[in-house]
């Protein structure tokens, strides 16, 4: 991979942003490559011909899908944008050329019988939980239960949740404070479905997942909410695990995701009436613009307000409200 210091600026600067670690990886690929290539060509990157560019383009189409020549598209960007920012270059050379880009995906969503399908998958595990394995089976069918209701209810993102602390929580408020990206902290809310789930496993889950842990650790007990079956934090590939066990087992369809619940969150608040931008504000998005995607996931809401406010949306012909 090249070694230009603008490309290790790059990187630094996606570090100080907290860019999660694998954006950062493949960020340092995509631009790695292209600087190389642009240098094994006797090319400057700071002021390449258009036709270096169809070039380079060109070779990225025969060898890459589409969704992956758009991300490495957008990673060399980011850093010619960066490196504009930083004086190293007079702009971003892309900025004529006509990329490919890729439709625009409306997220998965599940219905909320779906949701307490996932619950009910936890519930069971909670039933048939064995008496002799020292508690295992109940705390972690409550565990279980608790991070679904708790990712549902907060709309959260899977790392804020794997980070969820246990001094950041207030069932009694029913609030979490998490960090998002960019360092960025907002409060999630809970509903009493989701308090009493937390309580319950906090009650009688964690501390038997604790107490297995306390034997092998020698430092103080996880800050974390979400501990795994050996005591230790339950970290994002834990989380979407367990997850994808609940979704077999309750018969979903492949893809769900800890990020399912996000969108489903987003969703059917707005098909429950709530203002976009309250939305926005509770996923934590900066932009109004990430958060309208759910606009176009929640035909109830569309329909209800149609019916209601349309002068002829009546079957029989009559004004609304009338």
């Amino acid at each position: 991979m090249s070694n230009d210091p603008a490309l290790e600026r790059f990187l630094h600067s996606l570090a100080a942003r907290d860019a999660p670690a694998n954006t950062q990886r493949s960020y340092a690929t995509a631009v790695g490559a292209y600087l190389d290539w642009l240098s094994a060509r006797g090319v400057d990157w700071r002021s390449p011909a258009r036709s270096d560019l169809r070039a380079y383009l060109g070779q990225l189409g025969l060898g890459h899908a589409r969704s992956s020549v758009a991300q490495r598209l957008a990673a060399i960007r980011s850093f010619h944008r960066f490196a504009a920012r930083a004086g190293l270059s007079a702009g971003d050379p892309w900025g004529s050329i006509a990329t490919p880009r890729l439709p625009r995906r409306l997220p998965r969503v599940l219905e909320i019988a779906e949701v307490e399908r996932l619950l009910a998958v936890a519930d069971a595990d909670l039933a048939s939980a064995p008496a002799d394995d020292g508690g295992l089976g109940v705390a972690l069918a409550l565990r279980d239960r608790a991070l679904v209701e708790t990712a549902y209810a907060a709309g959260l993102r899977v790392s804020e949740l794997a980070g969820a602390a246990v001094n950041t929580l207030d069932l009694r408020r029913g609030e979490l404070r998490v960090v998002g990206k960019g360092r960025k902290e907002r409060i999630g809310l809970l509903g009493r479905p989701a308090r009493l789930a937390l309580r319950a496993y906090l009650e009688d889950g964690r501390p038997v997942l604790l107490e297995r842990g306390a034997g092998r650790q020698a430092g103080p007990e996880p800050a974390e909410i979400f501990l795994n079956h050996l005591g230790d934090p339950l970290g994002v590939r834990g989380l979407r695990y367990r997850l994808e066990r609940l979704r077999r087992i309750a018969g979903l369809p492949v893809g769900v995701s800890p990020h399912t619940l996000r969108h489903s969150f987003a969703t059917h608040l707005l098909d429950g009436g709530a203002d976009l931008r309250v939305v926005q504000e509770l996923l934590g998005h900066e932009s109004l613009a990430t958060t309208q995607v759910y606009t176009h996931v929640s035909p109830t809401r569309l329909r209800t307000v149609y019916l209601e406010a349309h002068p002829r949306a009546r079957r029989d012909g009559s004004p609304a409200g009338r």
